[in-house]
């Protein structure tokens, strides 16, 4: 168990305080884990009193809503961000690669954000028809490489089965069977590619 800072090493600003609670809840939640996670727990990393959080969040389940949020927000820049760099016929490919990447390094937020899908039985509102999300750049970026947009129903399954193939990817790409895959090519992310080529949905995989 990790030793919390106290109120004074860590201050809040007034007005802060859920964006505090959030942060400590995602610092628990990657140093030990969901069982780690209390409201109380959360508090104590926070350095504010127990009744803190309930003026944000009623119950454990709404603070972990609020961690899965603020990972979908996350999971977007990060996508964007390597959209913004790829060349024109390698976008769909660094999307990929962002979102495998992501749940490589943020494990415990991404297992909550998949969590909270579930007990919702449906992904986040905001990830299918928020015109900057994550699935959005998927479809937008199969529209520009000559995907048509107006066949709704086509385009809908194949960003469906591009963001499975990634998702798929993301669970599986840690197993120790793939390791001498990875050093015949060069490293992870040079694996990750040429999966991708693989699979037939990402245009010029293997030259991003």
């Amino acid at each position: 168990m990790r030793e919390s800072q106290t109120a004074e090493s860590r201050p809040y600003h007034h007005g802060d305080l859920r964006r505090a609670l959030v942060d400590a809840a995602r610092r628990i939640l990657e140093a030990e884990g969901p069982t780690a996670l209390s409201l109380r727990a959360v508090a104590r990393e926070a350095g504010v009193s127990p009744a803190a959080p309930y003026h944000h969040f009623k119950d454990k389940a709404e603070l972990l809503d609020a961690i899965a949020d603020e990972g979908w927000q996350m999971l977007d820049a990060a996508m964007a961000k390597a959209k913004a760099e790829a060349e024109p016929r390698g976008k769909l490919t660094a999307l990929g690669i962002a979102y495998v990447c992501f749940a490589r390094e943020n494990p415990a937020l991404y297992r909550v954000m998949y969590d909270a899908a579930r007990d919702n039985e449906a992904l986040p509102d905001q990830m299918q028809h928020g015109d900057d999300s994550a699935y959005c750049k998927v479809r937008d970026t199969m529209i520009e490489l000559g995907a048509d947009p107006t066949a709704t129903v086509d385009l809908e399954l194949a960003t469906t089965a591009a963001w499975c193939a990634a998702h798929g990817l993301a669970e599986m790409a840690g197993f120790k069977q793939f390791e001498h895959l990875k050093q015949e090519l060069g490293g992870e992310v040079p694996f990750l590619r040429a999966i991708f080529a693989h699979l037939g949905l990402f245009p010029h995989a293997s030259h991003d």
